[in-house]
């Protein structure tokens, strides 16, 4: 294959949730993934959730743009990792967190999907 000279990195930067309201999506992220967060710090239309790796998470309540109107994205956006795919599970019904597809199994790898907050569908799984 031919290597092609782009400006453009090979690299996912950020990915964008849109939310209804930020403080609480901000709120419920960071509780979902264990971050501390002071709410008083947040001012919309966008807040970065603080995440390892080199991709990041942007959630967008879109106050700058009169025009929008709020889909919520019903397949998934993306998935987070976890190593123990039964506690997340378990921990996502302890939370009252939705569960939109139960536990799907194949071979080693598993995997289940949820809402957020405004009705966005995301997955957690077992594979890096």
């Amino acid at each position: 294959m031919k290597s092609i000279i782009s400006p453009i990195a090979n690299k996912v930067n950020y990915v964008f949730i849109h939310v209804k309201e930020l403080k609480k999506s901000v709120e419920w992220y960071c509780r979902l993934l264990g971050i501390a967060t002071d709410l008083s710090q947040i001012e919309s239309p966008v807040f970065n959730i603080p995440v390892t790796g080199t991709t990041g998470l942007t959630l967008d309540d879109h106050t700058f743009d009169p025009n929008y109107i709020f889909h919520p994205s019903k397949n998934v956006l993306f998935n987070f990792y976890s190593d123990d795919i039964d506690q997340a599970y378990l921990f996502m019904k302890e939370n009252n967190i939705t569960i939109v597809k139960e536990i799907k199994r194949i071979g080693e790898f598993a995997y289940f999907n949820f809402e957020d907050l405004d009705g966005n569908v995301l997955m957690i799984c077992n594979s890096k």
